[in-house]
């Protein structure tokens, strides 16, 4: 099954300014612009974020990356590497998923990867987890 080729969206230590932006991200991207994740909690992460999608429950802010097409196959990889992300185990820390974000620019919906709390991560969060106030993990 080939992937859609989508933009992420990034919104803890992936964002510009951040420790893994640079790392990660550096010389490979075409764009990024500021966006809004709706139906989405952000809980505040041992040194990152997790966002939790909660129907109705709020926003997350972050960025819309869209990667150099000829790094995009790389870039994929790796940040299922980092976020700790397997296809199909329910263990995964985060998970990959295909879902619509609001530009910031021009209310523009764009379908992009986001990557949330895996289902036990998200079920510990909802029950002792910190909400970050207004889904901006920055400045917290």
């Amino acid at each position: 099954m080939t992937l859609p080729t989508l933009p992420f969206f990034v919104y803890g230590t992936l964002r510009p300014g951040e420790v893994n932006h640079d790392l990660f991200l550096r010389g490979r991207v075409r764009s990024e612009e500021p966006g809004v994740l709706a139906d989405a909690v952000l809980y505040d992460g041992p040194g990152y974020p997790y966002a939790v999608e909660e129907p109705g429950g709020g926003v997350v802010r972050g960025e819309l990356v869209t990667a150099r097409p000829e790094a995009y196959a790389g870039l994929l990889g790796e940040l299922d590497r980092l976020e700790e992300y397997v296809p199909g185990d329910p263990r995964s820390l985060y998970v990959r998923v295909e879902r619509k974000v609001v530009r910031d620019a021009d209310g523009v919906g764009v379908r992009a990867w986001v990557y949330v709390a895996g289902v036990d991560v998200a079920a510990r969060l909802r029950g002792a987890g910190r909400r970050v106030a207004g889904g901006e993990w920055r400045g917290r």
